[in-house]
């Protein structure tokens, strides 16, 4: 006769008479959630996971309900970016977890740390078609570091610790626990529960790897005449702003930066590139690539000229080297890595004049300014994505956190909206998902309430996940929101008319003309539709002075197309 769980579970010995002090496996969870300092959880309720959300109140941690899994998963991962710490969703077997499979892939390519609990059907059930049964960890193993199943109360707290750690082995990324109904509603004797202690069961991960390679490091860039540094996401992640900050100063090296890592240096600042990177990298003699791998934002490394010598710091060793051959890597935390540069190097350091190859690099970025300067101050109606941006670029203030949720739109702001501080800018990273604009404000807004989260969504975008702007509204978060609409999913329209024609440009991207500012308005948050150009930055001010979660319905120029949507590859 096959064994049930309790029957399977230790008893702890206790005074006779007595009753031992019990503990159920949700408890367990906001327990083990508590020692790793989340204060909040995102979830979509479902009877699986209903004892961890008991637990979270016992244990002071906050439940965010949203209105589907995606946006809870998205959420985790933008609270990890935000914070510093990592995110953490809670969803109910089957569909429940299916649906946030999305958010699971998207934090995997972005190598952003979260934990996805799912929930599971009882054990004494398996294998016999209990609700919502699937193979929830064969399908979450490729795309995250550590997938598993409690298997017994008395595990949850440690299995969690673990799943955590595992978070941070190397490059950063999710975890996935999937806990059945019966290990989470059944107790155990206190003493007889692993929970580990805060602070105890992860080491450091400010590694510097290895120190030759530091000074090996250090002493090409005393000794380069021309090199430039791409600081990537990474060096957001591992929080060494102020380190890259201070390395590029001190080393007197010109910086450009992509994802996270955009905002290390502030816009205006003499080391800071952002349109002449193609003229930086195509005549340095050395090329620092940090904390960003060579996939098909670098050109899988074949962009950067072989007369360059060229050096990658990345947290996984598997990343360096890969697509391109390099003539040094160092893996470890990105911070700490340039840290050490600068000091290895400042006693050394002769001060080599590159005054000139600033002012090449200059001269390349005021002219690429130049050029698209017109577009971007068009008065042109329907209105050119350029003046958007632009617009939005000028409204930001010092401490506003952007999120970019779209394609051909996003990337026309990538090019004009400059954030001014680390952390500043949000976008979803190599999977190019669509729909994490919503869930990244609400994860930004949680964390931060009293900073200002500006959104742009392209209107293919925000409709994936636009239904929870009511989660927003509910818990009364305000954000500026502004939607680019051309009624189509236009980086897709491009390549199919570049491929097959204008007459079947429009098949499967047309979208219908929707009154987004109205939806908002439904929902119970601020609306506002522009036609004019001139009408972008006053509807700004007044979304802002709403202190609602709002929507600025812009329609833009569907004709016009970025030029990063016009060079991508797979079109070619």
């Amino acid at each position: 006769m096959a064994q049930t769980v309790s029957e399977t579970q230790p008893v702890a010995e206790v005074p006779h008479g007595a009753e031992p002090e019990t503990i159920s496996g949700g408890h367990l969870v906001a327990k083990a959630l508590k020692a790793e300092g989340i204060d909040v959880i995102f979830t979509l309720c479902g009877g699986h996971i209903i004892d961890i959300y008991d637990g979270c109140v016992d244990e002071g941690i906050a439940v965010v309900d949203v209105r589907h899994e995606q946006v809870a998963a998205h959420a985790a991962d933008g609270y990890a970016r935000i914070t510093g710490k990592p995110g953490c969703a809670v969803v109910t077997a089957g569909p429940g977890t299916t649906d946030a499979v999305t958010g699971v892939a998207n934090a995997f390519r972005a190598e952003s740390p979260m934990l996805l609990i799912g929930g599971q059907g009882a054990l004494n059930q398996h294998k016999m078609g209990s609700l919502q049964d699937l193979p929830h960890v064969d399908m979450m193993t490729p795309i995250t570091k550590f997938a598993a199943t409690v298997p017994h109360t008395a595990r949850v707290a440690d299995m969690v610790s673990m799943a955590f750690r595992e978070c941070y082995n190397g490059a950063p990324g999710p975890s996935f626990l999937e806990i059945p109904r019966d290990i989470l509603d059944n107790s155990v004797p206190v003493e007889s529960a692993t929970v580990p202690e805060a602070g105890h069961y992860r080491a450091s991960t400010k590694s510097i790897g290895d120190p030759a390679s530091v000074e090996a490091l250090a002493d090409l860039l005393v000794r380069a005449e021309k090199p430039v540094v791409l600081l990537g996401s990474q060096v957001w992640t591992s929080r060494g702003s102020e380190a890259a900050t201070e390395f590029v100063r001190t080393l007197d090296v010109p910086a450009f930066m992509n994802g996270a890592a955009r905002g290390t240096l502030p816009p205006g600042d003499p080391h800071h590139f952002h349109l002449s990177r193609r003229y930086g990298f195509n005549n340095a003699d050395l090329i620092l690539i940090v904390g960003t791998p060579f996939d098909f934002r670098m050109g899988y490394g074949r962009r950067l000229p072989k007369s360059a010598t060229v050096v990658q710091i990345d947290l996984d060793y598997r990343t360096v080297g890969k697509n391109r051959d390099i003539d040094l890597g160092l893996v470890g935390d990105p911070g700490a890595i340039l840290a050490a540069v600068t000091q290895a190097a400042s006693g050394r350091l002769q001060k080599t004049d590159r005054k000139a190859w600033f002012a090449e690099l200059r001269a390349e970025e005021d002219a690429a300014y130049q050029k698209r300067l017109p577009r971007q101050l068009s008065d042109a109606n329907p209105i050119h994505p350029l003046r958007l941006a632009h617009e939005i670029n000028e409204f930001l203030t010092e401490d506003s956190i952007y999120i970019g949720d779209g394609g051909d739109i996003v990337t026309f702001s990538g090019g004009v909206v400059q954030p001014k501080s680390p952390g500043h800018w949000m976008d979803p990273g190599p999977l190019g998902t669509l729909g994490v604009g919503i869930p990244f404000v609400l994860a930004a807004k949680y964390a931060r309430p009293d900073q200002e989260v500006v959104a742009l969504f392209g209107d293919g975008a925000f409709s994936l996940t636009g239904w929870d702007f009511e989660t927003l509204v509910r818990y009364n978060l305000p954000f500026v929101g502004v939607i680019g609409n051309n009624s189509s999913m236009n980086q897709i329209r491009y390549g199919q008319e570049a491929k097959y024609g204008k007459d079947r440009g429009r098949i499967g991207n047309t979208l219908g003309d929707v009154r987004y500012d109205e939806f908002a308005r439904m929902l119970g948050g601020y609306g506002e539709e522009v036609r004019d150009p001139a009408d972008i930055g006053p509807a700004l001010l007044r979304a802002r002075e709403s202190g609602l979660p709002s929507l600025i319905n812009v329609w833009v120029d569907p004709d016009a197309y970025a030029p990063g949507t016009m060079n991508q590859t797979m079109y070619k």
